[in-house]
Formats: C-alpha cells, sequence, structure tokens
C-alpha cells in the first residue's frame, strides 16, 4: 500500500516496536474493553441479538487489533494493509445473506476512540523523552486513523462482493426480517420458504465454538431431522458457527429424540425456546432460543443442550454478570463454593416440593442420605431454604448453569 507519510526515526521505530510488543501480550484484556461498545455502535438489534454473530464480531475486532499490532512490530509507523481473511469473509457473506448491516464506520470511531486511550497511557508510561514521545503519538496517530479508514473501505468491498455471489439471500433475509419482528403475512411468508407455518413449531439454534468443528455441526442436522421423524423442519444458515432449525407438527413437537442426537454430536451446542403456534410462535420461539444460547456463551457454561423454558429466570438474573454473582454469594453464603453434592441436594428437594422421598428418587440416592445432604446445605446457606425458598433455588440454578461464577473474577 502507498505510503502517506514519511517513515519515523529509528528511535521512535524502536519504541513503536517495543510498545506493541508488550500490547501483543495483551491483546485478549484489550479486545475486552473496547469489543462491546463498539457491537452497540453498529446499532443492529439483529446482529445483538445473535450470539454466534457477536462472538464472530469479536473476533473480527481481535484480527484487526493484532493486525496492526504484528504489522508495526515488523515495519513500524508504515501503513498497514487490513487483512480480510477467510473467517472475516465468511462473517461478512452471513451478514449480507440475512440483511444485516451494522455501520461499521461508527463502531470504528468508538474502538479508535478507546484503543487510542490505552495507546495513550502505554506511550506515555514507557517514553521518558518528550521529544520521542511526540514522535511515537504522531506517526502512530496518523497510522491508527488511516487503518480505521482502509479497514471500513476494506469491510465494505466484501460486503459489495458477497452481496453480488450470495444466490441464496433472499431466503434467509426474508427468515431474519420474520424473526426480528417485521409485519408479514403468514401465506405470502410460507410461500417464500416453502415451510407451513399454520401449526406449532420449536425453534432451536445449534452452533460449535470453533469454526473448524463446523462439519461436526453440518453432520448434526440431518441427524436430528431423522430424529424428529413426522415433523418439518426449516433450517438456515444463520453464521458460520451456527444454524438456526424451526421444527413443526400439528401438534406440539417432543424434542426428546432430538436431544438424544445431538448428546452425541462432538462439540455441538444446542437452546431451544418455548413451543408457539402459528408466525408468532414461529417468532417468538426462534427468539427465545437466541436468548438461551446467548445466555449460555455469556455465562461461559458447558451445557450442551439449554432450553429455555428451564433457565428464563436465570437469563434474567445474570443480564448483570456482576450482580448475579453477588446475589448467589449474598444468597448461598459458605454453600456457594461447598459440595457440589449438598447444592444439588437442596435443589432437587426445594424443585420437588419439599419431597424428600421424590427428591431421593431423582438423584439415584438413599432418602437419608438426601436428608442429611439438605441439612448440611440449609446450615451453610446465608438465606435458609424455609425464609426464602425462590432466593435459594434462583441462587442455585446460577450456580448449575454457571458454576464458576463465584470463584472466578467477573468479567
Amino acid at each position: 500500500m502507498e505510503d502517506l507519510w514519511p517513515p519515523p526515526s529509528r528511535e521512535v521505530a524502536d519504541a513503536m516496536r517495543s510498545l506493541c510488543q508488550r500490547l501483543l501480550t495483551e491483546t485478549d484484556a484489550l479486545v475486552d474493553t473496547f469489543a462491546r461498545p463498539s457491537l452497540v455502535a453498529q446499532n443492529d438489534p439483529a446482529l445483538l441479538a445473535d450470539a454466534s454473530l457477536v462472538e464472530e464480531d469479536r473476533e473480527l475486532n481481535r484480527s484487526d487489533l493484532v493486525q496492526w499490532l504484528t504489522a508495526n512490530i515488523q515495519q513500524p509507523g508504515r501503513r498497514v494493509e487490513p487483512y480480510v481473511g477467510p473467517r472475516t469473509t465468511a462473517y461478512i457473506n452471513d451478514l449480507v445473506s440475512r440483511g444485516i448491516a451494522p455501520d461499521f464506520d461508527g463502531a470504528w470511531r468508538v474502538a479508535l476512540g478507546i484503543g487510542w486511550r490505552r495507546w495513550l497511557e502505554e506511550c506515555v508510561a514507557h517514553c521518558a523523552d518528550r521529544d520521542l514521545l511526540v514522535g511515537v503519538l504522531d506517526v502512530s496517530g496518523k497510522s491508527l486513523v488511516q487503518y480505521a479508514l482502509d479497514s471500513v473501505a476494506a469491510l465494505r468491498e466484501a460486503g459489495l462482493a458477497a452481496a453480488m455471489g450470495n444466490a441464496g439471500a433472499d431466503a434467509i433475509a426474508l427468515i431474519q426480517l420474520i424473526a426480528s419482528g417485521a409485519p408479514m403475512a403468514e401465506d405470502l411468508a410460507e410461500g417464500r420458504l416453502r415451510y407451513r407455518l399454520a401449526r406449532w413449531h420449536v425453534g432451536l439454534v445449534l452452533w460449535v465454538e470453533d469454526p473448524e468443528h463446523v462439519d461436526a455441526l453440518d453432520e448434526a442436522i440431518p441427524a436430528a431431522r431423522s430424529a424428529a421423524a413426522g415433523l418439518s423442519a426449516l433450517v438456515a444458515r444463520a453464521s458460520a458457527t451456527s444454524r438456526w432449525i424451526w421444527l413443526s407438527g400439528p401438534g406440539v413437537p417432543d424434542l426428546h429424540p432430538v436431544e438424544k442426537v445431538l448428546a452425541m454430536a462432538d462439540g455441538v451446542r444446542a437452546a431451544v425456546g418455548r413451543p408457539g403456534r402459528g408466525l408468532e410462535g414461529f417468532r417468538s420461539s426462534h427468539q427465545d432460543a437466541l436468548a438461551a444460547q446467548a445466555l449460555i456463551i455469556r455465562l461461559g457454561s458447558d451445557r450442551r443442550f439449554t432450553a429455555y423454558a428451564d433457565v428464563e429466570l436465570i437469563d434474567a438474573l445474570t443480564k448483570d454478570r456482576a450482580g448475579a454473582r453477588r446475589f448467589v454469594i449474598n444468597t448461598l453464603g459458605p454453600l456457594a463454593e461447598a459440595d457440589t453434592a449438598l447444592r444439588q441436594a437442596l435443589l432437587t428437594y426445594v424443585q420437588c416440593g419439599f419431597n424428600t422421598t421424590r427428591a431421593a428418587a431423582n438423584l439415584y440416592a438413599h432418602r437419608n442420605t438426601v436428608e442429611r445432604r439438605v441439612s448440611r446445605a440449609n446450615e451453610l446457606s446465608a438465606v435458609k431454604v424455609e425464609d426464602n425458598p425462590t432466593h435459594v433455588a434462583a441462587a442455585l440454578l446460577v450456580l448449575d448453569i454457571a458454576p464458576d461464577i463465584v470463584t472466578t473474577r467477573s468479567s
């Protein structure tokens, strides 16, 4: 690429190289500071609602940061060419196919402001000489601003290329419109999707964490469809690492056979919404599934199959992870870090209507064992189960989904 400013002096180049080497070891922490604000600045509800796309957006931020730091280690202070790799290209293709048009300019303005502040702090801390500091800030400022401009232009070019080459964009774009709540005639949507809407639906989101495991994802889908015998299915590619599925029938679909099949799919995670009927049920069940997926990713849970009906309360409680952590600690006290068997016994006991016999059957344990565990758990809990069973059960459910929320530093 053409250089638009003179190369830096050797002293400035050496200082920039040293600063970039130091920051390269803090990449994940740096991305954490601007990934969410820049995502919000893109001003697209459909993007914000899809946890798989959010992860891809974060990866794009990380790739951009690593590209600029690495380039300035190799050639400090020079113009940096944006890197649009296969993963970024796939991400842009997914956005275009779903009719999602994020404000990349706004995202870069926010990210650049936060990143510049962090770069400024690093420069001031490690450039004691005034002239050296001015030189580093001068050339790095030019490099960063130009990198932002070039990156936005590269994303636009990738978007145009995706729009020209995406023949199947109409169907997924229509699905995105329906899922987002846009007014839509049911018969029109049925005709274009070739999928009956005037029946019961259950929405699922299937995803993998690593794009290299996407083959397992694509293999799981036909297996799930086979398990859902007698049900109609609609499948859409939502992103490089996720797929949306709807299963429908004249009655509420039974997903137990599907759950068993997906449990054998290595590395594949699944979230499922509550059943719903008609166009609104198609939409609401899908939104439930997206919310369940976002909860699992937000809490770093290792659950493989999550029904939103089982975690709706936890979703509301954990929107603020730090607040959820305080709630668990204040409610459970020492029980929060006690033996898992004690917590499971107390949770099952509450869920079984305080019936020890039923709890023992569910836990495949002797009744006396369950009684001892429940008693010991209640002794450890800051809030006693007889005083506020709802809070105790909610706190235990949070820990059941995210066991490390107490022991790890909240994000």
